[in-house]
C-alpha cells in the first residue's frame, strides 16, 4: 500500500500540501467518502427517521440503523440494544454519570477514577459525587504513566462501586490494560467505565472481550463527522437505567402527569437524532476496514518510531510518559527548554506545523507532572515521515527565534 496515495482521499491534505497536520488525538481529518456519504443522506434520505410512514422518513430511518449495526459490529456488542448514539464522548460519559451514577450511587459510595483521565472522564464523576454523597478517589501513575496491578488493587475497597478508567492517555499515550483493570473491578462489585476515544480510532476494540460496562468514543477522532459519538453499554445495566434527557421520540405512551419510554436504544436517544452524522461514522467505519486494521496499526506505530527518534535527538526536547515508541501510541507530549508552549505552538504554526498547546483537558494529570502546560503531536495513519521531519526541523529552531541562541 502507498500511503502517499492514501492521502488524495482527504480533501484538505491534499489541498492544503503546505500544512503538517499533527493534531489528530483532538481530532482526525475527513476522507473524501465521508464527506460524500454525508451529503448523499442530505441530497436523497433526508427526513426526520423514526418518525414518518413515507418512503424517504423509511430510508433515513433504515440509513441511522444501518450505521448503528456498523458500529455493533465494529465494537463487537452483543446487539444493537447496546449502542447508543450521543453528540460525542463527553457526552457519553455525561449519559452514564448523570443515568447510572443517580440511580445506583449512595452517600459513601467511592468511585474510582485515575489521574490521567481527560477532564470529560473525570468531571461527570465529580459532579455525581457530589449529587449522591459518594466519595471520588484518584488512582495515581507513575512517571512513565503506568498502572500497575497491586496499585489498582491497593485502591479498590468493598466500598468501590464505579472505576472509571481511559484505554489510551490522550496525554501520555500509555494503553492501560482494560481487559485485566475491568476483571479484577467486577471481582470487587464495581462497575467499569471506558473512555475509548483515544483507542478506538488506533488499535482493535472489543467490548465483549474487554468485558467493560461502558465504553464511549468519539466518531470525529476515527475520520468521520463531529458531532457523533457513541455509548456502548452492557444491555443488562441500560435497561435499569432512567432515560438522561427526556422528549420526543425516547417515549412510548405519555399522559398529562407521567410517561412510559421506549424500549433500547431509543429511550436514551431523545428529540432529532444526527442520521447523517451517524451515516457519516459508519462509511468512516468501513474506510477504516477498507485499508485493514492491522495496516493502519503497523503504518502508524513506523511514524511513531520516528517521530519519538527524532524528538529524542533534540536535547531541549523533554517527552512526557514512556521511555519507548511503542508505550506512546501515537501520541507525543513534550516542553522545550525555557520556551512556553504557546510560543512553542505558534512558531510551529507559522513553519505550517499544526500541534496542540496547553494542558489537554488534563489538568490533574499536569498538575500531578508538576507540568503546568507541554505541547503535543499526535498521528494518524495519513501523516508522513517528511512531515514529522518538518516538526523536528521546526522544534530545531525554536529556542533560537526565542532569542536562546541555540
Amino acid at each position: 500500500m502507498d500511503w502517499n496515495d492514501i492521502r488524495g482521499d482527504f480533501p484538505l491534505i491534499a489541498g492544503h500540501p503546505e500544512i503538517a497536520y499533527l493534531d489528530n488525538a483532538a481530532t482526525t481529518q475527513r476522507p473524501a467518502s465521508v464527506i460524500e456519504r454525508i451529503g448523499q443522506f442530505y441530497r436523497e434520505e433526508n427526513a426526520n427517521p423514526l418518525r414518518g410512514l413515507y418512503d424517504l422518513s423509511q430510508r433515513a430511518t433504515e440509513a441511522y440503523e444501518d450505521a448503528r449495526e456498523t458500529v455493533r459490529s465494529f465494537l463487537g456488542a452483543s446487539s444493537i440494544e447496546e449502542i447508543i448514539f450521543t453528540r460525542n464522548a463527553s457526552e457519553s460519559l455525561n449519559l452514564v454519570a448523570y443515568s447510572w451514577g443517580d440511580a445506583f450511587l449512595r452517600e459513601g459510595d467511592e468511585i474510582l477514577v485515575t489521574v490521567m483521565e481527560h477532564h470529560s472522564n473525570m468531571l461527570p464523576w465529580q459532579q455525581a459525587a457530589r449529587r449522591s454523597g459518594a466519595v471520588l478517589h484518584f488512582l495515581e501513575c507513575d512517571e512513565e504513566g503506568t498502572i500497575t496491578e497491586e496499585a489498582f488493587r491497593s485502591a479498590l475497597t468493598g466500598k468501590t462501586k464505579l472505576v472509571a478508567m481511559v484505554q489510551i492517555s490522550n496525554v501520555l499515550g500509555v494503553k492501560n490494560d482494560i481487559k485485566r483493570f475491568a476483571s479484577i473491578a467486577h471481582e470487587a462489585g464495581a462497575v467499569f467505565v471506558c473512555d475509548g476515544a483515544q483507542s478506538v480510532p488506533h488499535i482493535p476494540v472489543d467490548v465483549k472481550d474487554l468485558d467493560v460496562d461502558f465504553l464511549a468514543f468519539s466518531g470525529h477522532k476515527m475520520c468521520g463527522p463531529m458531532g457523533i459519538g457513541v455509548l456502548y453499554g452492557k444491555q443488562e445495566w441500560l435497561e435499569k437505567m432512567p432515560p438522561f434527557l427526556f422528549g420526543g421520540e425516547m417515549i412510548e405512551y405519555v399522559t398529562r402527569q407521567d410517561a412510559t419510554y421506549a424500549e433500547l436504544p431509543h429511550k436514551f436517544e431523545a428529540g432529532t437524532v444526527n442520521a447523517a452524522g451517524a451515516a457519516g461514522l459508519a462509511e468512516a467505519i468501513r474506510y477504516y476496514g477498507n485499508l485493514g486494521f492491522e495496516k493502519i496499526m503497523e503504518r502508524e506505530e513506523q511514524l511513531g518510531a520516528l517521530a519519538f527518534d527524532l524528538l529524542g535527538s533534540n536535547p531541549h526536547v523533554h517527552l512526557l510518559g514512556p521511555k519507548n515508541a511503542a508505550g506512546h501510541h501515537g501520541i507525543f507530549t513534550f516542553t522545550v527548554d525555557d520556551v512556553h508552549p504557546h510560543d512553542i505552538a505558534a512558531i510551529l504554526d507559522g513553519d505550517g506545523v499544526c500541534i496542540r498547546a496547553g494542558h489537554h483537558c488534563a489538568q490533574p494529570l499536569m498538575q500531578y507532572m508538576k507540568t503546568p502546560s507541554t505541547v503535543r503531536a499526535s498521528i494518524a495513519f495519513y501523516n508522513t515521515e517528511e512531515e514529522l521531519m518538518r516538526l523536528a526541523e521546526s522544534l530545531k529552531s525554536v529556542r533560537r527565534r526565542m532569542g536562546y541562541g541555540d
